[in-house]
């Protein structure tokens, strides 16, 4: 078909596909972050993604038509080191010292990988790299949460009454094998006047179900609240 215009040169059919293209694929790993309701989502992603393709894009018409320009591939390289910025701030440090926002930053940077290989009509690696991507935040999504609830390690967040004491956690814990690995006391969570509350981890004697051992430890003398972490 002569005249179709080839794809893998810049022209107004070329640059709309591959823009095209990176506001798809960043769709599709957007909305798997955006249904879990993360801070990065659908447009986030989508933003990111057809931006890199646009800035490599850029890259290929600096080469073409200012020849004598230094060196074209910096715009790239830039966006590859300056989205750590944007994706730093989707990681967030719970009241529980939890860090949440790790895959969706990854996501992030990935989605900037993507648009930059589309950009530069690299369509065969974003193809296969998109796939691999959304096969992992969405597939093994269910695979991470399983070894998640069937480790061995576990941390719990427990708030006892007033008159409720922590040596009673210990004493259960103790019984069934348990062992703790750290305790750090905290301000309570709750409505509650001021109960002592605990952030305990904890490393289970044999692989057990966690809610087993929350429904376990819920019962311990003293203790008004408690959940997994």
């Amino acid at each position: 078909m002569d005249w179709w215009p080839d794809i893998n040169e810049l022209n107004m059919v070329s640059v709309t596909l591959r823009l095209s293209l990176a506001m798809i694929f960043g769709g599709i790993v957007g909305f798997e972050r955006g249904s879990k309701r993360r801070a990065a989502g659908l447009r986030t992603h989508m933003l990111v993604c057809v931006g890199s393709a646009l800035v490599m894009i850029t890259s290929k018409y600096i080469a073409f038509n200012l020849p004598f320009a230094s060196d074209p591939a910096r715009l790239g390289a830039q966006v590859i080191s300056g989205i750590g910025f944007l994706g730093a701030g989707t990681i967030l440090v719970t009241s529980y010292n939890q860090v949440r926002g790790l895959t969706t930053a990854a996501g992030l940077w990935a989605s900037a990988c993507l648009g930059l290989a589309i950009g530069v009509g690299f369509y065969g690696g974003a193809l296969i790299a998109g796939t691999i991507i959304l096969f992992i935040i969405s597939v093994l999504h269910n695979l991470d949460a399983m070894l998640i609830m069937n480790s061995r390690n576990m941390e719990i967040y427990v708030e006892f009454g007033n008159d409720g004491r922590f040596s009673n956690l210990l004493m259960c814990a103790n019984k069934n094998g348990i062992q703790i690995l750290n305790v750090v006391f905290t301000h309570s969570k709750s409505n509650n006047a001021d109960p002592l509350a605990a952030l305990v981890s904890m490393h289970l004697p044999k692989r057990r179900a966690h809610s087993e051992v929350i429904e376990m430890l819920a019962k311990v003398e003293g203790i008004l609240y408690i959940h997994e972490v």
